[in-house]
């Protein structure tokens, strides 16, 4: 996909991470619990760099439902920041590894947000359709755990 597509499916995107957490969806065996939060920082930090003014004070998963409600309530302004920022190849914005063109940080967290929307629909998905946890985490209780071994005969 194409950056024009990133960009006009990020609303959806967006609202489809949104939704499935609000929705109970359990993260806690993913990566995405770690790097939802880091991804939607480093955004809202290059919304910031373009004139926006996204203030995040939540810690982990709720920071998706916090960034979300503030976009939503600057959703024309984010969004021509956005394009603004997808437009000009050579600005630059300053980070603790040094210095990185915006255009690029831009692209790389809607490519972001339109990979965990797939997984987290395809998480759903297997959800709704009541598939067990196929592997062992510390966070999920035993009983909860099915083997991946083949049944012996």
């Amino acid at each position: 996909m194409e950056v024009q597509g990133y960009y006009d499916s990020f609303p959806r995107n967006l609202h489809m991470v949104d939704d499935a957490l609000r929705a109970g969806l359990d993260l806690r065996t993913t990566a995405l619990e770690t790097s939802l939060p880091l991804e939607i920082y480093v955004l809202s930090e290059v919304l910031n760099h373009g004139g926006a003014s996204f203030k995040l004070t939540t810690d982990g998963l709720a920071r998706v439902a916090e960034f979300k409600q503030q976009y939503e309530a600057s959703f024309d302004a984010a969004n021509a920041i956005m394009r603004r920022l997808l437009d000009d190849a050579k600005d630059y914005m300053k980070t603790p590894e040094g210095r990185v063109l915006t255009k690029e940080m831009l692209i790389r967290r809607l490519e972001f947000f339109n990979e965990a929307a797939r997984q987290v629909n395809v998480m759903r998905t297997q959800q709704s359709l009541g598939s067990p946890a196929q592997y062992k985490h510390p966070h999920l209780p035993e009983a909860a755990l099915i083997s991946t071994l083949p049944a012996q005969r």
